[in-house]
């Protein structure tokens, strides 16, 4: 799997349709990834809003990755899911991902990591990097992480608190693509933004 730029994560708003928008934004400035994550609809929405979602991302030619529903992902052809601490059994999550993506978070931690990539993950993440607004209390992971979890053999994606100025520390440890909510989402022009972390994969 080759998994290497910008991947965008959707921002937890109270107006998921508005979210869906800026997304369309998002594709048009080009991404690695797209993943829509939203704790707080119920499974009806997450299936409505999924199919969207999975839609825009093919029009564009963009994998989109579901956070946390399986079976959703399955049911509107999402091209993977990705899975945190408490959202499932990564194995059961692998048999049932046949030909599709698997994603897990590992933190700051490169043990789980080991486990997770043994149990099929196609890439991890691990974060926060930096100090993030979305998730202020997460653990910090350091970035000598993605220079140990090389020799893994799977993309290593980064998150948390990314932006454009210090996201070239990331790459420089090693990381393949960098999650990224608020710094692209905030953006007053977000598909410019999209299009200016491109750039630092093409160097």
């Amino acid at each position: 799997m080759k998994l290497r730029g910008l991947y965008a994560v959707t921002p937890e708003s109270e107006d998921p349709s508005r979210v869906l928008d800026l997304a369309m934004e998002a594709l048009d400035g080009g991404l690695a990834a797209l993943q829509f994550r939203n704790k707080k609809l119920p499974p009806a929405e997450i299936l409505g809003y999924a199919k969207a979602y999975a839609a825009a991302c093919r029009s564009k030619g963009v994998p989109f990755i579901l956070n946390d529903h399986v079976e959703i992902a399955i049911a509107v052809g999402a091209d993977g899911v990705h899975l945190g601490r408490d959202d499932g059994d990564i194995g059961k999550a692998r048999s049932m991902l046949k030909g599709k993506l698997l994603g897990v978070s590992c933190y700051d931690s490169l043990d789980r990591a080991r486990a997770v990539v043994a149990a099929g993950a196609d890439y991890i993440a691990f974060g926060s990097v930096f100090a993030s607004q979305t998730k202020p209390a997460a653990v910090r992971a350091p970035h000598s992480l993605f220079g140990e979890a090389r020799s893994l053999g799977v993309p290593l994606v980064a998150i948390g608190g990314i932006t454009l100025d210090n996201a070239p520390q990331l790459l420089a440890a090693g990381a393949d693509a960098v999650a990224v909510i608020s710094n692209l989402f905030d953006a007053p022009d977000i598909a410019g933004r999209a299009r200016a972390y491109g750039k630092l994969f093409a160097k």
